[in-house]
């Protein structure tokens, strides 16, 4: 009777020993209630003159979300041969875009448009991707995994991989509270995903910034850039940029037709953009209008990438822009002198934010 007490005991903590393995084979579980859950609120470093950051009820940022989305954010687990991540399109020394004109995926082949960049991505309230296909973070984190010239993967091929982690079922537990590893799930992933996305804000550093606060002052160049771009001196032509590119974020948050694309009628773009989302045609060759913070780091431009340099899409609304159906009534030729687009460049240079691309706390945390 002793030898059989003492077999069913050894019994019971190999049973239990093995709830608490770290790296538990496929079928088991892992219990996670002796890992405390202390959820602390993460608290944005935003410029003062920025809008609100709206964050989701079901889903508010603490220090160990934005963590595990980070980590997740920088782990080619999610790609079908884990080669890839979302970093691999989304670089911090590249203002978070790739600097190319189509991202490669995990098989060599090309998306179809180029990586947008991510900063300040968190106050964009009227959709993402250059489509504005989805209306949250949240939801723009579900697609990469799943496309399949991106990184080619299943969610529950993903989920399986993170619960067998031996390092993510303690993440997960320490950002959602979760009691053993079966929990995890591809809500939460992208949950935590886009909590280490809405940390992605501007330093407020800039040179432009600096200005804005008293802190520095333009050139002449520079303010004369300024004023052409905000239309301030009725002297000076109008570079009309403000209006797509507002402040403080650069950028009216709207979908346009820019006249990049010469289509006669609405059913000639090839790419018709935001109007495959509405479904309505006068939105075909619309895209999201990006913000002009860091520019410089991410060429190549336009929603394709056509336009290698900044000169080049000066160049470009100068000119008026193509005979485009449905371009917008502000994309006209400009009549700007060699000194004027040479100014407006100079002004660009300003919105260079080089504190944001080199955060740490932006940073691979696996170095």
């Amino acid at each position: 009777m002793k030898f059989i007490t003492l077999t069913y005991l050894s019994w019971i903590i190999l049973v239990l020993g093995c709830s608490k393995d770290t790296n538990p084979s496929e079928g088991m579980s892992t219990n996670l209630r002796d890992i405390p859950y202390t959820p602390i609120i993460y608290e944005a470093d935003i410029p003062e003159y920025f809008p609100q950051l709206e964050q989701p009820t079901d889903n508010p940022m603490t220090l160990d979300g934005v963590f595990l989305g980070r980590n997740l954010f920088y782990d080619p687990i999610l790609s079908i041969d884990s080669s890839l991540s979302c970093s691999s399109c989304h670089l911090p020394d590249k203002s978070f875009t790739d600097q190319l004109a189509k991202s490669p995926g995990v098989n060599g082949k090309l998306t179809p448009r180029s990586s947008m960049s991510l900063i300040n991505v968190g106050f964009y309230y009227s959709g993402l991707f250059w489509d504005g296909r989805v209306q949250s973070l949240e939801e723009q984190a579900i697609h990469p995994v799943e496309d399949v010239i991106e990184l080619n993967n299943t969610w529950p091929e993903v989920v399986k991989r993170l619960k067998r982690s031996s390092e993510y079922p303690e993440m997960f537990r320490r950002a959602f509270g979760i009691n053993n590893s079966d929990e995890i799930s591809k809500d939460l992933a992208v949950k935590a995903i886009a909590q280490f996305e809405r940390t992605l804000i501007s330093s407020g550093n800039s040179k432009y910034d600096k200005v804005i606060k008293g802190l520095a002052a333009f050139t002449d160049e520079e303010q004369l850039g300024f004023d052409i771009f905000f239309d301030r001196d009725p002297e000076l032509p109008d570079g009309e940029c403000f209006h797509c590119h507002s402040a403080p974020l650069l950028t009216s948050n709207d979908y346009l037709n820019n006249g990049l694309v010469a289509a006669e009628e609405f059913e000639d773009f090839q790419d018709i953009g935001h109007g495959m989302v509405t479904g309505n045609r006068i939105d075909n060759g619309k895209f999201r209008v990006p913000t002009l913070r860091n520019i410089e780091f991410s060429a190549p431009y336009m929603h394709d990438g056509r336009l290698e340099t900044l000169e080049d899409v000066l160049d470009h609304y100068n000119s008026g822009g193509q005979i485009s159906k449905g371009k917008d009534a502000l994309i006209s030729p400009l009549g700007l002198s060699k000194d004027h687009l040479k100014a407006l460049r100079s002004f660009l240079h300003t919105l260079n934010d080089e504190d944001f691309m080199s955060n740490e706390d932006f940073s691979n945390p696996k170095g």
